[in-house]
Formats: structure tokens, C-alpha cells, sequence
């Protein structure tokens, strides 16, 4: 019997220490400055994915990233996109004009490809972010946003502020 109680006050404890931690990781975002947003900049879009992104540096990075790894980072990101989003339209293309005697099945190779392409694009940013960002306590990542010009969605690269967590050292 006083073996359960024990059980259930660490329970209990534990499920303080989540709610502390929480609470104090709520704490630090409140006071992060809001994410940069870069949004695709080219003439082509597939499924919501440009083929170029903004490569102009924002002025919110000013101090915490220098131009020219922000430029390469996007040079980067932008010659994928360059790779493989062609294919995606030439399979789009394809696949319309096949849509009405396939019942809509000659559009999946598309889908496929274009599910793809982000994943390779976030695998590049997960690159990015543990080679430099993450040091810099920058995070990038791919994010889905409505347009602001129309009610569609597209994908936008979201630069976001990570709080600085003190290192505790023994001396």
C-alpha cells in the first residue's frame, strides 16, 4: 500500500518538473522577436514550393548572421529547387493533360515529386542549421503560410530567434 503512494507522488512530481519547464520555455518565447519570413520570389509555383526564394538580405538579421553565409544559404536552398523543380512541372503538365482518362492517378507521380523536393529541402536546412544557424541560435525551416496577396498557401523559408540557455559550468 505506502508503495503505490510512493509511485504516485513521483508521478506527481514529475508532472510538476514538465509544468516548470514548460512554463519557463513559454516564458522565453514571449520575449523572442518574431520570425523572418522569406518568401519565393520566382515565376513558378507548384503545389505552394517556388522556384526561387528572396535572396535579399533582411535587415532583421542585421548583427546576428553575415550577408554573405544568408546568400549562400539561399544560393543553396535556391540550386535545389533550380534541380528538381522542372521535372515537377514537366510531370504536372503530363499529368493534366493525362488527368481525364487516368481519373486523376497521372497527377501522383507530381505529388510525389513535390513531396520530395521540400523533404530535400528540409534535410538542406537541417544541414544548415546544425553546420552554422543553431550556433548562431538562429533555427531555419521550411513552413506552409497563406499568401498575402491571395487565400492560397505557400511555402515560405521561417528564420526563427532561438532564447540563449545559460551553460552551467562546474568550477
Amino acid at each position: 500500500m505506502m508503495e503505490d503512494f510512493d509511485e504516485i507522488y513521483e508521478e506527481e512530481e514529475e508532472e510538476e518538473e514538465e509544468d516548470e519547464d514548460r512554463a519557463a520555455e513559454e516564458q522565453l518565447l514571449k520575449y523572442a522577436p518574431d520570425p523572418v519570413v522569406v518568401r519565393g520570389s520566382g515565376h513558378v509555383t507548384v503545389f505552394g514550393l517556388s522556384n526561387k526564394f528572396e535572396s535579399e538580405f533582411p535587415s532583421a538579421l542585421t548583427g546576428k548572421v553575415a550577408p554573405e553565409e544568408f546568400k549562400a544559404s539561399i544560393n543553396r536552398v535556391n540550386g535545389c529547387l533550380r534541380k528538381t523543380l522542372p521535372v515537377n512541372v514537366r510531370w504536372l503538365l503530363c499529368g493534366c493533360l493525362c488527368c481525364c482518362c487516368t481519373l486523376g492517378f497521372s497527377l501522383w507521380p507530381v505529388i510525389c515529386l513535390s513531396k520530395r523536393t521540400r523533404r530535400s529541402i528540409e534535410k538542406l536546412l537541417e544541414w544548415e542549421n546544425s553546420r552554422l544557424y543553431h550556433k548562431l541560435c538562429l533555427h531555419w525551416r521550411l513552413s506552409k503560410r497563406k499568401c498575402e496577396t491571395n487565400n492560397m498557401m505557400e511555402y515560405v523559408i521561417l528564420i526563427e530567434f532561438l532564447p540563449k540557455i545559460p551553460i552551467f559550468r562546474p568550477d
